[in-house]
């Protein structure tokens, strides 16, 4: 089955056809860091991990570019247009680029508690100053851009005369200018005042005599805009046209639709064969935002140490928790759902691990052909799904089904001549493939509780041998002696024997 993706300017699932065979080009929007990384960081940067490694598995070379927005990202509207690095490193009294180390590194550290790969190419706005000043250059002597005041705005209108201008966002140019003209009306911005027509935005500003980031442009000394440093770096480092764009959902407009329309220009063609977007999180129903007091650091996630949160939840119960939901679904967040993840990530590992340890014969012959041909089709599903523009949730809903046949081979319950020795082969094979390789998810328990794992499977062996030799004396004192050190043993109606930390 050929992968296809969900092309979000088409609104259609579309065969994947990469530009240059066995090659493929993605670019993705990285964090501005003016700030810690919070929960909304989390669902954007593992879902193209996740596409990621599923192009590479799927043979293609991957270049995969994630940038740093270091400097530039203001709020279009925003009375100074003020840059967002700049004004956070004055609260913080810090110089800009201390901040900026500071923040991306911790944005660093979250994505390797995530164990997300690292991208091929991680540029920062900063570095591509000159790029961005050549690409405006060139904007303006295409007749798209003017300047006013040492600052350099797109001509929207002149654009949308010609181009499919809000194909990408549903925007329509008319409520844009009408929402626009409504908005100068009731705020009067500085900065609306230099435009010609309100749907314009900044390429370029210029910087008032009290703002720290400034470069020498032809215009003056200024700052870029935003979404003109995206249409540079990924200009530099994947060409004029390339195969893969991704974001959030929240960055269709403005960000990628003005991306779109400088990189047209700019190139000659339009920039992207496939654009891939990824829905929004919400906390307890509410969109997640400082008005709501619900905004989740990606540290207190992992500590609990937030009013929201009931504990700390491992990165992997996080990670696993978005890759329960299709990328373009909706996707609430909640304690209570958290520790839901928790529980259902454990039950799958400890059927994986109890799969890793099976002895095979791959000789043997299914003596259950039913169940055989049953575990075969699930097992063959996983790639179909995946090939269904990146369906992760349904993959494990798979793995969910298949975990009971393991379990019940380890209780006895079903024997494992049950199923074929290559059918049982192929199920160690895929669990690792996907769960590992693909999704990215490694074990929760660290070194020290693998070590307190194995002594507590030790004495639960010579607790069972003593109970079955009637020596209930020993059993008693294993289970009471664990007991006074935390450690609560309960025997299940089944055979089974659990423990867990008081």
């Amino acid at each position: 089955m050929a992968l296809k993706i969900y092309n979000s300017y088409t609104r259609q699932k579309e065969v994947f056809q990469s530009i240059t065979p066995g090659h493929v080009g993605m670019y993705v929007c990285g964090p501005t860091v003016s700030g810690e990384s919070h929960l909304g960081h989390a669902r954007p940067y593992i879902t193209f991990d996740i596409v990621n490694r599923y192009l590479t598995h799927k043979g293609y070379k991957v270049r995969y570019v994630r940038n740093i927005t270091d400097a530039g990202h203001f709020e279009e509207e925003g009375r100074e247009a003020e840059d967002k690095v700049s004004k956070k490193a004055l609260l913080e009294k810090l110089e800009p680029m201390e901040l900026v180390q500071k923040y991306t590194n911790l944005f660093h550290w979250a994505m390797l508690q995530f164990n997300c790969v690292e991208p091929s190419i991680e540029p920062t706005a900063t570095g591509h100053i000159v790029e961005q000043i050549n690409m405006i250059n060139k904007i303006i002597a295409a007749g798209y851009a003017y300047e006013t005041n040492g600052s350099v705005y797109f001509d929207v209108i002149k654009y949308a005369a010609t181009h499919d201008y809000g194909k990408l966002s549903g925007r329509v140019i008319e409520d844009l200018l009408d929402a626009g003209s409504r908005e100068v009306l009731s705020r009067e911005l500085e900065g609306q005042r230099e435009k010609r027509n309100s749907a314009d935005f900044a390429l370029w500003k210029s910087a008032a005599p009290e703002h720290i980031m400034r470069w020498t442009s032809p215009w003056g000394e200024g700052f870029p805009g935003w979404h003109i440093e995206c249409s540079a770096m990924a200009t530099k480092y994947l060409g004029a046209e390339f195969d893969i764009h991704g974001g959030g959902m929240d960055l269709q407009f403005p960000h990628h639709e003005s991306e779109i329309a400088q990189s047209t220009i700019c190139n000659h063609q339009a920039p992207v064969r496939y654009w891939m977007h990824n829905n929004m999180i919400t906390i307890n129903g509410k969109k997640m935002g400082k008005s709501y007091n619900n905004v989740i650091k990606l540290t207190e996630l992992f500590s609990g140490n937030h009013p929201l949160l009931t504990q700390a939840f491992h990165p992997m119960v996080v990670r696993f928790f978005i890759l329960q939901s299709h990328y373009r679904s909706p996707l609430d967040f909640g304690s209570e759902a958290l520790v839901a993840s928790e529980k259902a990530l454990k039950r799958l590992w400890e059927a994986f691990e109890v799969l890793g340890k099976l002895e095979i014969d791959n000789e043997q012959l299914a003596t259950d052909n039913e169940l055989n041909d049953k575990v075969l089709k699930m097992l063959n599903e996983l790639e179909e799904f995946m090939d269904d523009d990146f369906s992760t949730a349904k993959v494990l809903a798979n793995m969910f089904e298949l975990a009971p046949v393991i379990n019940s081979i380890k209780d006895g319950h079903v024997k494992t001549t049950a199923l074929a020795g290559s059918t049982l082969t192929l199920m160690q094979q895929q669990f690792t493939f996907y769960l590992v390789d693909i999704f990215g998810l490694t074990s929760m328990v660290s070194d020290k509780n693998n070590t307190l794992q194995g002594v507590m499977e030790l004495l639960i062996d010579i607790r069972k041998e003593s109970k079955a030799k009637k020596d209930y004396a020993t059993s008693d004192k294993i289970r009471n002696q664990l007991n006074t050190l935390g450690i609560a043993i309960k025997d299940e109606k089944d055979g089974s024997v659990n423990w867990d930390l008081n």
